[in-house]
């Protein structure tokens, strides 16, 4: 009995400490197609601690969302059915440890592939996993991006 607590009290310690020496990196991105306005609506949320270390710069600032802003754009690409897409900054919202960054690509009449590219953060975090959920008519497609695999493609 004291060995099967003693296995369990150490492998307690154990999961503990790397909760406390590493961090999670993630940001996870929300694209939902509105087929009356024929737009790609995408929300994302990332760590405020994280983009504020990249940005170097205060997430509770009024130039963050500008940084915000030319950060999205030189770190997400969208390509619909092979045609590069231009993506429209739309806001952010600092609320606490997370930030939602808002952004859309118009004129999408309709998909048979979406092509993303997205490195956020991953110049600055090898260990960062972004997450892209995509809701297209009805049709639910996933994408997960990480350092060497920062372009991702579905079909619909």
């Amino acid at each position: 009995m004291k060995k099967i607590i003693s296995i369990i009290a150490v492998g307690l310690i154990f999961v503990a400490m790397s909760f406390t020496l590493s961090d999670f990196y993630s940001s996870l991105t929300k694209v939902d197609y509105v087929e009356g306005s024929k737009t790609l609506k995408f929300s994302t949320k990332l760590n405020s601690g994280h983009i504020s270390q990249v940005l170097k710069i205060n997430p509770n600032t009024t130039a963050f969302e500008a940084e915000v802003k030319k950060y999205v754009n030189s770190h997400i690409d969208v390509y619909v059915n092979g045609q590069n897409k231009t993506l429209t900054f739309t806001g952010s919202q600092v609320n606490g440890e997370t930030v939602w960054v808002y952004y859309e690509a118009n004129g999408i009449s309709d998909i048979s592939s979406l092509k993303i590219k997205n490195n956020l953060l991953l110049d600055v975090f090898p260990k960062q996993m972004n997450l892209v959920n995509i809701a297209y008519k009805g049709s639910q497609k996933n994408m997960t991006f990480m350092k060497g695999k920062e372009v991702n493609e579905v079909s619909f």
